[in-house]
């Protein structure tokens, strides 16, 4: 049996399982672990609990340790010259007048790069706005074209419910919506309805669903929990595939530079 801890990296994020290793922590705490991106500050959201090797696919990162008060002010650091960096490419965009718009900026924990995400219709020549930023913000930098509805995710929001996006607060991932949903339930069919703050169909179409057929508790229950995103189900569900920088031009709409 091996000793295996679920960690989330964010609120509305899938739990992770990593090896503890001596460590004792309890759901909720802080805790520093290793990824394949270097290290991470993530939050316990299991208890520690035994597997059957058998059942663990692939071999386990380890817990580096708990996180102490500097690891937590590091964190808040990092979320201030992500705010600071937000300004410095908004303004590097309008400069360049390139067609696309920035989401977020995160900063890895070890600040060993900097994640730039961005939403645009086609495809965008970065390479000089990567130059810039690497000179201005002396840091690796890493942009990332995403979809409408991870845009929703990341930027956070209130649905038309008046909650919290679905997407931002708890939702893991984009399941199927159709407008056959909203159809099989009698709403309106007015494409402002049944949309979300992204402009796809909204997630919560699908919790009160029941398919022809099917009895009513087989549903998604809960009702409406935030009217969020959504509803393409071929929208980008990630960050796209990591590739080598060929001439500012990626399958994925990612590279990188370092100062």
């Amino acid at each position: 049996m091996l000793k295996v801890l679920g960690v989330k990296f964010k609120d509305a994020c899938k739990v992770y399982d990593f090896d503890p290793a001596d460590f004792t922590v309890r759901r909720g705490e802080r805790v520093v672990v290793a990824t394949e991106m270097g290290v991470s500050l993530a939050t316990a959201a299991t208890e520690i609990r035994e597997m059957a090797e058998e059942a663990v696919t692939k071999e386990l990162k380890r817990i580096v340790r708990i996180a102490t008060s500097e690891d937590i002010e590091r964190e808040k650091k990092n979320r201030e010259k992500e705010g600071q960096a937000l300004s410095v490419c908004l303004q590097k965009i309008k400069e360049r007048g390139l067609p696309m718009k920035l989401v977020k900026v995160e900063y890895a924990f070890d600040e060993n790069r900097a994640i730039f995400f961005f939403t645009a219709d086609g495809r965008i020549d970065f390479r000089e706005l990567v130059r810039d930023l690497a000179y201005e913000l002396h840091i690796r930098i890493e942009m990332k074209q995403i979809g409408v509805r991870d845009a929703a995710k990341k930027m956070g929001g209130v649905g038309p419910c008046g909650k919290e996006l679905c997407c931002s607060s708890y939702l893991t991932d984009f399941g199927p919506v159709s407008v056959k949903m909203a159809k099989e339930q009698g709403l309106s069919l007015n494409p402002t309805k049944i949309s979300g703050v992204c402009g796809r169909l909204m997630c919560c179409l699908a919790y009160e669903h029941v398919p022809k057929g099917a009895k009513s508790q087989d549903s998604h229950a809960g009702g409406c929990g935030g009217g969020g995103c959504h509803g393409h189900k071929n929208d980008s569900h990630g960050h796209g595939q990591k590739s080598v920088a060929e001439n500012g031009h990626l399958p994925a709409q990612e590279t990188g530079a370092q100062s």
